[in-house]
């Protein structure tokens, strides 16, 4: 568990330098966003039972109250982060905000309630293809419903990164045919309506929130987009800070971000030394 002892990792840019320079500096103007599976939670063969590291929920609520707003931003619907992260009714978190299904849902912890549009037409066709397409092509893979998404996991597979390549085409095809695209990611293809991403997410959570400087943490191909915002924001003058959740699965992440850490253990140990050093 993170302590007074965890030390600061320096930036390896300076942008990222100047992004942490000013959350450290000027807290309360700060917004702190994170990916949950593979950055607050383990990534597990089942998706059902990722739940947040340990140390997450006490790192979350020795930072909170001192920055303007904790986003968890997740390809998972609200309710579903909300429930694996044991974010509700956690002192610390009154003003924690979940935005699900890369903000198409949202859930705020000073309401408990989740907001949601109604699921995309496409998601339903998908919903009903699928079970036919992967008994045909690809065996050991598990659907997970999203309720506004479809993702196709292929961890399980006796051969997941052969499972994972021979899905792509078929799956592309699928999305495309509904009106949907296809968001790779770790032995994972999730076929969603498009507009929907964590890049889209955070901008205009940001611009919500009036945020002057902004952390992103993420471990996946899903959080480019928000890499790829907060870059944005940062040409614009508006500091920010990207830390990559280390994971030889992807590497793309971590050529892009100012910070790589050791996983959930790192970023938990990074919130830490946020809230121990900000003033």
């Amino acid at each position: 568990m993170g302590s007074h002892k965890d030390p600061l990792p320096t930036p390896t840019t300076q942008p990222g330098r100047d992004g942490l320079a000013a959350i450290l500096t000027h807290p309360a103007r700060s917004l702190i966003a994170l990916d949950f599976d593979g950055t607050l939670a383990p990534i597990v063969p089942d998706p059902e039972k990722a739940r947040a590291h340990p140390d997450a929920i006490p790192a979350l609520a020795a930072l909170a109250p001192k920055v303007a707003a904790v986003a968890v931003i997740t390809g998972r619907p609200a309710e579903v982060a909300v429930k694996y992260g044991g974010f509700a009714d956690t002192p610390g978190l009154e003003h924690l905000v979940v935005l699900g299904h890369y903000g198409a849902e949202r859930w705020d912890a000073v309401s408990g309630e989740v907001t949601a549009p109604d699921p995309h037409p496409g998601v339903a066709a998908v919903r009903a293809a699928l079970p036919g397409l992967l008994e045909s092509t690809a065996q050991g893979t598990w659907i997970e419903d999203k309720g506004h998404a479809v993702a196709v996991h292929t961890r399980r597979a006796p051969d997941p990164q052969g499972a994972f390549d021979a899905l792509r085409a078929p799956l592309t095809d699928l999305a495309t045919r509904n009106g949907l695209i296809v968001e790779p990611g770790r032995m994972v293809l999730e076929l969603r309506p498009p507009g929907m991403d964590k890049g889209v997410a955070l901008s205009k959570y940001i611009r919500e929130l009036g945020a002057e400087s902004v952390l992103y943490a993420g471990d996946d191909l899903g959080d480019l987009p928000a890499y790829a915002a907060v870059d944005k924001l940062r040409s614009d003058g508006t500091p920010g800070l990207l830390v990559c959740s280390g994971s030889e699965e992807v590497t793309e992440l971590s050529e892009r971000a100012d910070v790589v850490v050791d996983g959930p253990e790192g970023v938990v140990r990074l919130l830490h030394a946020i809230a121990t050093q900000a003033t």
